[in-house]
């Protein structure tokens, strides 16, 4: 049993394949909260068709952790994936593999863990490159380092209550929280085995503007105490 947030804007192109993925796991019992920030497109019609409880957060209260937040919040179980909604599972075992690592007999040490992304044939160069070299094979287990990525992963909701992802910072929410867990005791663990098809990769190209304002965030977060 597990349940999967889902962050939104305009993913009528890839929400409908997500959907999907997660109806065909091998785990049956998958509780789904889509969190949308006012689409404009079709996001909402073909969430609908899928059955998956809708919240909904506005362009002026939006920031990458309030979303979270709001949808981990209306999450019923304990283990709480994250994934974007225009990422897709690569196959039947993704859910099975967050159960095994956060589930009733999963190591208690862990606070969460990531998965690996995969590009599409037609993902571009740039963004192929970044997920094959960022992406590993190895599991890892993270003790210091407190890298993380919500476009794939899963975390436990009851260490979340107390300790929610920052509403305030402009992205990187995930790094962000995992310092915090890291310097808790906590413990982060890469799953290779826990993989999506991600199609723009993680840096989307050559966005100049996206790649400032997460090079500040990041600069904040390496400066801050946890």
């Amino acid at each position: 049993m597990i349940s999967v947030v889902l962050r939104a804007k305009n993913e009528a192109a890839w929400i409908g394949r997500c959907l999907t993925a997660l109806k065909h796991q091998r785990v049956k019992d998958i509780d789904v909260i889509l969190v949308d920030n006012d689409s404009t497109d079709d996001t909402l019609p073909i969430a609908e068709a899928y059955g998956v409880n809708i919240k909904y957060i506005s362009r002026e209260e939006f920031s990458y952790g309030r979303a979270l937040n709001i949808g981990i919040a209306a999450a019923k179980y304990d283990t709480v994936a994250l994934i974007s909604s225009h990422c897709v599972p690569v196959d039947e075992l993704w859910a099975d593999y967050l159960l095994a690592h956060l589930g009733p007999n999963g190591d208690p040490k862990l606070c969460g863990i990531y998965g690996r992304q995969e590009p599409l044939p037609d993902t571009s160069a740039v963004d192929r490159r970044d997920l094959w070299t960022t992406f590993r094979d190895e599991r890892v287990r993270q003790r210091r380092d407190y890298f993380f990525h919500n476009a794939n992963s899963g975390i436990r909701k009851s260490i979340w209550d107390e300790h929610p992802f920052d509403e305030e910072i402009r992205g990187v929410e995930d790094r962000e929280w995992g310092k915090r867990m890291i310097a808790l005791g906590h413990e982060i663990l890469y799953e290779p085995g826990l993989r999506v098809y991600h199609h723009h990769g993680i840096h989307q190209g050559r966005d100049e503007g996206r790649a400032k304002r997460v090079a500040e965030v990041i600069d904040y977060i390496r400066t801050s105490a946890p």
